[in-house]
């Protein structure tokens, strides 16, 4: 991870349905005051068409009818803050498995407009049902009835990712994969028994191979049965030897979050 200029690259907005109404100004403020020099805003871009969001609320994405003006409030705040920080104009974009011609279409129509996006993966396809992996941990054990095991789910969630690395989404696909373990949100409350390192690293393999980048994100710190960065710091160490860019991300819904686990990742 490049220290030498500060970035985050994985804030979200008070678009966010999930997040909170902190003002766009509040998050670039709070950026500023601790030295960034660079930061993208990457809202939950709108969830593919004929895609049904499965969470229990509804709220994992911003809706088509809001993407513009999500757009413009985020390009006015670039051109204001433009002698202070470097501000990108970003989305974080799910795949979602199937719906991959839904997707590429959407970044064909609006990636022109984007600086900066994050591809990440949230909802696994069982079957003929889609589940978001890190809802929550009720949702998590119901999943694991569903699948037979946190194992299978974990299985399930890497292969996902692989795919994502390698999706042929047009010209537009984001180049940084967003949280590849988010699938370890629970970890402590649903602890597997299988090692996956060599799957993360055949994973790591394939994003050097495809010439991506890589979310290190600082939220997992904060969650009450993870505990670690997304990815931890094993990981990132591997990242490194391979010489694949490592993006630090607070993954901020609300503005004090901004810079969360910078210290930690950073080595500051």
């Amino acid at each position: 991870m490049n220290t030498s200029a500060k970035k985050d690259g994985h804030i979200h907005t008070e678009f966010c349905p999930h997040g909170t109404k902190d003002a766009l100004s509040n998050y670039i403020e709070k950026a500023i005051s601790l030295g960034f020099t660079e930061i993208s805003f990457t809202e939950h871009a709108p969830l593919p068409v004929g895609f049904i969001d499965t969470t229990p609320t509804k709220d994992s994405s911003i809706t088509l009818e809001e993407l513009p003006l999500y757009l413009q409030m985020v390009e006015q705040a670039k051109e204001y803050y433009k002698n202070k920080i470097k501000i990108n104009i970003g989305l974080e974009v799910d795949y979602i498995e199937g719906f991959e011609r839904e997707i590429s279409s959407f970044l064909n129509e609006w990636g022109t407009k984007l600086d900066d996006s994050i591809l990440s993966v949230h909802f696994l396809k069982h079957n003929l049902t889609y589940d978001c992996v890190d809802y929550s941990p009720e949702l998590f054990a119901t999943m694991i009835n569903q699948y037979g095991s946190a194992e299978a789910i974990y299985d399930r969630y890497f292969d996902t990712i692989k795919k994502s690395i390698f999706a042929d989404l047009g010209p537009f696909k984001p180049k940084r994969i967003g949280h590849i373990t988010l699938v370890h949100k629970f970890k402590k409350k649903f602890p597997v028994s299988k090692d996956y390192r060599s799957t993360i690293i055949q994973l790591l393999q394939d994003i050097k191979q495809q010439q991506l980048e890589l979310d290190y994100n600082g939220a997992g710190l904060y969650k009450q049965f993870c505990q670690e960065s997304y990815p931890p710091a094993w990981v990132a160490l591997e990242a490194k030897k391979q010489q694949i860019p490592l993006v630090y991300g607070s993954d901020a819904h609300q503005a004090k979050d901004i810079g969360q686990g910078w210290n930690l990742l950073s080595g500051n």
